[in-house]
């Protein structure tokens, strides 16, 4: 990558990795535990794309809580779980997007996470239509009620990248077993809503913990063709 940087934004660390003169924003949440491979995944993303980007990064205090957009005891039964969600969309949209478009004037943004990370981009993406694509690897789309949210919630997205390991249903937690049938769920609600050209799902090999960086890349990478070809 040509450069990276570390701000505090709102009181919150950030890392911006990409091209001076960008022709798309990704943002991404990243737990402290990233940090150490965020530079690799901007590298891949390079390697992938055809056209100039920047990749802002923001820090969370706590993944869970500051993801979830609301309560699910099967992830996590601390008080505050689900009560936070909304707070860090604020964030992005009331003080992330602002500050990278002071530095780079208007750009499309793609919203893209690992995990909760990806869910949150699912739901965010349904709240406000600031963003262009989602790039959601391995979404926790097991968490409860969220089919019939997705369904009644459509996504304000153009494109929606989903992915998900070929192993993550193979597990012995029922509730993180459901996220096979979780994926497809989404996928074919999604090509209802957007067309089949517009949104796709790819199998991976391995479950949730392989290869978190690149499954990531590869998302953001599709993205920003699809931004690119439009």
């Amino acid at each position: 990558m040509q450069h990276m940087e570390e701000w505090t934004i709102g009181g919150r660390s950030c890392r911006l990795f990409g091209s001076e003169r960008p022709a798309c924003l990704l943002v991404q949440p990243s737990a402290r535990h990233e940090n150490a491979t965020l530079e690799d995944e901007a590298a891949r993303i390079a390697a992938l794309a055809r056209s100039p980007f920047a990749l802002v990064t923001f820090e969370l205090e706590d993944w869970i809580i500051d993801l979830m957009p609301w309560a699910d005891g099967n992830i996590s039964r601390e008080a505050e779980a689900g009560r936070h969600g909304q707070e860090t969309l604020q964030y992005v949209l009331l003080t992330l997007l602002p500050a990278m478009q002071e530095r780079f004037g208007p750009l499309p943004a793609v919203l893209g996470g690992y995990s909760l990370g990806g869910l949150f981009a699912l739901w965010a993406a349904s709240q406000t239509d600031s963003f262009r694509a989602v790039a959601a690897a391995s979404p926790s789309v097991w968490i409860r009620d969220w089919q019939g949210y997705s369904q009644a919630h459509p996504t304000l997205a153009e494109a929606v990248y989903l992915s998900l390991g070929d192993r993550e249903e193979h597990v012995r937690n029922q509730a993180i077993a459901r996220v096979g049938d979780g994926i497809r769920a989404q996928h074919k609600l999604l090509q209802r809503q957007l067309g089949a050209e517009r949104c796709t799902l790819v199998w991976e090999p391995g479950g949730h913990f392989a290869d978190n960086g690149g499954r990531l890349a590869r998302a953001f990478a599709w993205c920003l063709e699809r931004i690119r070809t439009d």
